[in-house]
Parts: structure tokens; C-alpha cells; sequence
């Protein structure tokens, strides 16, 4: 998940990493992207994210919502984003279908 020149790779291999990622409590979703590059609150990024089992990488572009600096065991450092455009809508979609049916009882996630 290492910025490339401006775009910031979410390569989301599993339904797992997801789970933990996705934001489903941010209206429009949100997506949860571990990386050490610097952000701020509000500042619109491009992402390159994947889904899991999926080869496509999809363009997405959001607004930094979420901002974790440090790692501390369960919680990884890096930002949340508001998903944003038809590519957002497209990715939330897609992660809701792949996520339907998942015990959320005894899993943590990277945000809340």
C-alpha cells in the first residue's frame, strides 16, 4: 500500500482485509488504507484499490476522514477515506455484496 507517484495502492487480497478496511458506517462508504504517507483531514487522494479475488484495480477518490498516526497492535497507521464519484459508489457496492453474510461478533477492524 505504497504511494506511487501521487497513487496510493489498496491491494485488498482477502474477504478478511475487507472486513477490517471497509467503512460501512460512512455515508457513501469508506475504506481504511494502512500507509505511512502523510495526509490531512479533508485533503482529497486517488486511490488504485482491488477487491478481493479480483484482478481490476478500481480507481477511487475520496476525502481523508480517518487518521491513524501510529500502529498499535490491533490498529495500523494510516487514513480513512469517504468514497466519492461512480467508482465509489461502484467499490461500496461490490464490498457490501462481498461482505454480506459476515459475523461482525469478535472481529475488529482497523478503525471503530
Amino acid at each position: 500500500m505504497q504511494p506511487r507517484g501521487g497513487i496510493i495502492q489498496a491491494n485488498i487480497l482477502d474477504k478478511d482485509t475487507l472486513y477490517q478496511s471497509y467503512m460501512p458506517y460512512v455515508v457513501g462508504g469508506g475504506l481504511f488504507i494502512p500507509s505511512k504517507q502523510p495526509v490531512r483531514m479533508g485533503e482529497e487522494v486517488f486511490v488504485l484499490a482491488t477487491l478481493p479475488d479480483q484482478s481490476q484495480k478500481i480507481p477511487l477518490t475520496g476525502k481523508v476522514i480517518w487518521i491513524s498516526h501510529k500502529q498499535n497492535g490491533i490498529k495500523l497507521q494510516g487514513f480513512g477515506i469517504q468514497l466519492t464519484g461512480e467508482k465509489g459508489i461502484f467499490y461500496k457496492s461490490e464490498a457490501e455484496k462481498l461482505l454480506a453474510g459476515v459475523k461482525a461478533a469478535g472481529r475488529n477492524s482497523y478503525t471503530m
